[in-house]
């Protein structure tokens, strides 16, 4: 991996020790003598420059790749996530998945670095404590789980997401269906549809599309986390908010992003031209996008996820960072569900012989 002068506003101003950021303090904390101090931004610290999506994709300055610190980085040989780390960090598993096959791995190219973070704002104590909760809400997980799914694997992690901006344009047209009833001479009702073609016009702006970038937490759990705070609580990236903490390199490049919110966007047009044909139903619906003003950010935002083995197979639990979400997997017991279904056959069967 290409390396950059570390940058020694991580270190404490009264003893030196490498400070550590820590959301409840929203400040880099000293864990040996406890000295608190600000993670300096940039110059320009209310910023969070978008970046023009075109002149991107054809090809990215190097000044705008690598992480700003130096950071060491490695590939799970289990679920292939690509961990960034302080470089003094020695680790032995794998944040997402347990596996201890960590392979140590140079760059051929820096990946493109973000030019926000959203910061930890929920501390790790509340975490667990909502994480107990939630296991204890669930009725149809098995009764062990809890205790199977220790959380001191709780993990703090940023992981990558790309947000796209774009204005769309986008004229449409249709066939609107009328329905109308008509009787036959045996007196016989039917129910009938009358097409009208109808056309439009919808005009949108579309503001942080979310795309992740992630490959080690399961693609369901990234969509549940949404939403996030990007739109309020961005600020310039800082390498100093990562100090101590496990990033997540991106996997899904910014074409493959791009591509994804364009499809994201266009579903959307979607919903919002059929809200505009009038009528009881629709066929035909033809749309002619057109995208422009296209910008995008690559963001880092945080996730505190826990990952255990029941069985033979993983399970993840992720909480949003910033806003406390959770949303996870666990294992259904088949004993009570089947409990279930015998109960409510038994109600059935004793509603049908009170018929008879």
């Amino acid at each position: 991996m290409s390396e950059v002068t570390a940058l020694t506003k991580f270190s404490c101003p009264a003893c030196g020790a490498e400070a550590v950021w820590t959301p409840s303090k929203h400040a880099l904390v000293c864990p040996y003598c406890g000295t608190e101090s600000p993670a300096e931004l940039k110059a320009d610290g209310s910023l969070v420059e978008e970046n023009d999506l075109v002149t991107a994709l054809r090809s990215l300055p190097d000044e705008q790749r690598g992480w700003a610190a130096e950071r060491k980085t490695v590939r799970c040989q289990s679920c292939q996530a690509i961990s960034v780390f302080d470089e003094k960090r020695v680790a032995q598993r794998c944040d997402f998945c347990g596996s201890p096959s960590l392979l140590s791995m140079e760059d051929i190219q820096a990946p493109i670095r973000p030019g926000s973070v959203l910061p930890f704002k929920v501390a790790e104590s509340k975490v667990r404590e909502e994480i107990r909760r939630w296991y204890g809400s669930h009725f149809w997980a098995k009764s062990d789980v809890g205790d199977k799914a220790l959380t001191d694997t709780l993990h703090g992690l940023y992981v990558p997401y790309w947000t796209f901006d774009a204005h769309a344009e986008c004229p449409w047209d249709a066939q609107a269906g009328y329905y109308y009833t008509t009787t036959d001479s045996q007196g016989r009702t039917q129910q009938e549809v009358r097409w009208e073609f109808v056309s439009g016009h919808v005009s949108h702006d579309f503001d942080d599309v979310l795309v992740p970038a992630s490959k080690g937490i399961h693609p369901g759990l990234l969509e549940g986390l949404a939403p996030f705070p990007t739109t309020t609580d961005l600020v310039p990236y800082d390498a100093g908010y990562l100090s101590g903490w496990v990033v997540e390199q991106y996997q899904i490049d910014l074409v493959q992003a791009a591509e994804d919110s364009r499809e994201r966007m266009t579903q959307r047009l979607r919903d919002l031209c059929i809200q505009q044909i009038p009528g009881n139903t629709h066929r035909g619906l033809r749309m002619e996008p057109a995208f422009s003003e296209q910008t995008f950010k690559h963001t880092l935002l945080p996730v505190w996820l826990l990952s255990y083995t029941y069985g033979t197979k993983t399970y993840q639990v992720a909480v949003n960072g910033a806003t406390g979400k959770i949303t996870g997997e666990y294992p259904l017991s088949w004993v009570k569900i089947g409990i279930a279904i015998l109960i409510g056959l038994l109600i059935i069967l004793i509603f049908m012989a009170s018929k008879n």
